[in-house]
């Protein structure tokens, strides 16, 4: 029988798995393996009629490059008693190859091991996915999908731009991003948004919505100090991560619960929150600037993937394959600036609780410090004479008093 190579996608897409998967596939093809491409993560990978996709080099070069991901995914994390080796044994698996995010990565060490306790040797290699680019993979190497999200998030933050200049409005932003603020910064300083607000900010003090909507103010009244009637503001959804179900509940916005009796964000647009306390706020302080939210986040999950992530994919899909070949399991393949393949294994990245450590905006770096000091627009102690126009306590809408920097 065939050597085989099965493939999974677990999460949320991000562009460039196609690529990913139609790379590794192909170089295994090459050599004569056959290539199983899984429906449903491992929610298929267990089921007793998993549904199954054989892959040839002509489906291969038709999906190589579009978006989405041909293989349908799952967040479905099984437990220890779902475990079969049906699948692997039937079909002469000798490698998993799984695309997602530490939980899919630790989910297929779990699997191996119990592969091995029952006598199925296989492989197991990860390629680290997420558009929020917060896995920790080596310094200069983002993860995969992050710089095509982003540019098309650049995209339609540019035209929302241009619509507040254009109607003299203000825009609210909010974008994807779990507890790092990547996506936002990343996007928000490529438009030369007035202000940019991620939870690394607030590395003095705690993050809260009066904090977020005061340094928001703190833009508007700036620019009109300056006689610019408009603006945007962009926000990374992260900032929940770090809020307590009371400040949120607290908004008195509607909210569905799950059933642990958290309120379910997914449901809501974070960005219409934001603009909703904003709004409250401006009126208490009788400042008349209309504002609208925008959220940046499904639409930007499948584009297709731009030239660096179809090169970069291919280089992670290619480089399976040789991590494969050189015994390697357990572990993620890496690629750095130059395209130099290795191994980053979990145990290396994770805390002494067996979490993966995220990867963080580094916000005292020269790049971050280059756009939050001079590149912003907010209010600091030479503005405080002007700003009494329009607020009482300018010191309360002070950038660096709001956040304690120095």
């Amino acid at each position: 029988m065939k050597k085989a190579i099965a493939i999974l996608a677990g999460g949320g897409p991000a562009p460039g798995i196609n690529t990913v998967v139609a790379s590794a596939a192909k170089v295994f093809l090459k050599d004569g393996y056959r290539v199983i491409g899984i429906h449903e993560g491992y929610k298929g990978l267990f089921a007793n009629k998993p549904l199954l996709v054989e892959f040839d080099f002509i489906l291969c070069d038709k999906i190589m490059n579009q978006g989405g991901s041909l293989l349908q995914m799952s967040r479905h994390k099984p437990k220890n008693e779902e475990f079969k080796t049906d699948f692997f044994v039937k079909n002469n698996v000798k490698l998993l190859i799984t695309v997602g995010g530490d939980d899919t990565a630790s989910t297929a060490n779990r699997i191996s091991k119990f592969l091995a306790e029952n006598n199925v040797a296989i492989q197991n290699i990860h390629v680290p996915k997420t558009i929020d680019n917060d896995l920790p993979l080596p310094e200069g190497s983002p993860t995969f999908g992050y710089q095509t999200a982003k540019a098309a998030g650049v995209n339609i933050a540019t035209t929302v731009y241009e619509d507040a200049r254009t109607s003299g409005n203000w825009f609210v932003v909010s974008a994807m991003g779990r507890e790092a603020g990547h996506l936002a910064f990343g996007i928000g300083a490529a438009c030369h948004y007035p202000m940019i607000i991620i939870p690394e900010m607030f590395n003095e003090t705690r993050v809260s919505f009066e904090k977020i909507i005061n340094l928001i103010i703190s833009s508007i009244i700036k620019r009109k100090i300056l006689d610019i009637q408009y603006g945007a503001a962009i926000v990374s959804e992260g900032v929940f991560h770090f809020m307590t179900n009371t400040e949120i509940e607290a908004t008195d916005l509607s909210f569905t619960y799950d059933d642990h009796g958290h309120p379910e964000l997914g449901n809501v647009s974070k960005a219409h929150i934001f603009n909703m306390l904003l709004q409250r706020k401006l009126k208490e302080l009788k400042i008349n600037v209309k504002s609208r939210p925008v959220e940046l986040g499904y639409e930007l999950r499948c584009v297709n993937p731009t030239a660096f992530d179809l090169l970069y994919c291919s280089l992670l899909g290619i480089g399976v394959k040789q991590l494969y070949e050189e015994g390697k399991t357990g572990c993620m393949v890496t690629s750095d600036p130059k395209g130099d393949i290795a191994p980053l294994y979990l145990k290396d990245v994770e805390d002494e609780n067996g979490k993966v450590k995220p990867r963080l905006v580094d916000v005292n770096n020269q790049k971050s410090q280059l756009v939050f000091r001079n590149n912003l627009h907010f209010i600091t102690e030479n503005d405080y004479e002007m700003a009494r126009q329009y607020v009482d306590r300018p010191e309360d809408y002070d950038f660096f008093k709001i956040l304690k920097w120095d």
